[in-house]
C-alpha cells in the first residue's frame, strides 16, 4: 500500500501522532515532528486527497448521551450478490454504526447503537425486516466494550 502511495517515515509519524491525538496543531506537531506547520498542513492535505486520512472524529462517550445498547448482528443474505443493496438500505438506519461483509456463518455482520431495549426491539423488528433480500438475523448484545482503539501503524 505505501510504495503505491509512496508514504515515508514522517507520513506515518503525522499519522500516528494524529490518531493519539487529532486536535494537535499544524504547529505543535511540527515542532514535535521537527518540521514546520507548513510541511505538516501539506503533508495531511496530500494524505486527504489520496483517502489515507478520511476526516477526524470526535471520540463520544456513548453512555453519557443515553445509549445504553450496543448490539451486533449477523445477517444471513438470501443471495451473497445482494450485499450492494443490503448495505445500501442498512445504511439509512441511524443506529447502524458499522456494516462488514464477511465470511463464516454469516454474510454480513451490523454493529447498531440504540437507547434502550425497545430501540433495539424497533430497529430488529420494523426496520431490518422490510429489508429485502435478508433471510435471517442474529443478536448479540454487548454486555461491555473492553478497549477500542485504531490499529498501530508504523513505517516499514
Amino acid at each position: 500500500m505505501n510504495n503505491k502511495l509512496n508514504l515515508d517515515k514522517l507520513d506515518f509519524q503525522i499519522i500516528h501522532e494524529m490518531m493519539n491525538n487529532a486536535e494537535i496543531s499544524y504547529a505543535d506537531l511540527g515542532k514535535k515532528l521537527f518540521v514546520s506547520g507548513g510541511t505538516i498542513h501539506v503533508r495531511i492535505k496530500k494524505l486527504e486527497e489520496s483517502g489515507v486520512v478520511k476526516g477526524r472524529r470526535l471520540a463520544i462517550d456513548l453512555k453519557a448521551l443515553g445509549y445504553d445498547v450496543v448490539a451486533f448482528i449477523g445477517i444471513y443474505l438470501e443471495k451473497s450478490s445482494l450485499y450492494d443493496t443490503v448495505a445500501k438500505e442498512l445504511q439509512q438506519i441511524p443506529q447502524v454504526v458499522r456494516v462488514n461483509y464477511t465470511t463464516g456463518n454469516y454474510s454480513m455482520f451490523v454493529e447498531i447503537v440504540c437507547k434502550d431495549i425497545q430501540q433495539l426491539r424497533y430497529v430488529l423488528h420494523d426496520e431490518l425486516q422490510k429489508i429485502k433480500g435478508i433471510e435471517r438475523t442474529e443478536t448479540l448484545i454487548s454486555l461491555e466494550e473492553s478497549f477500542n482503539r485504531n490499529v498501530a501503524v508504523s513505517y516499514g
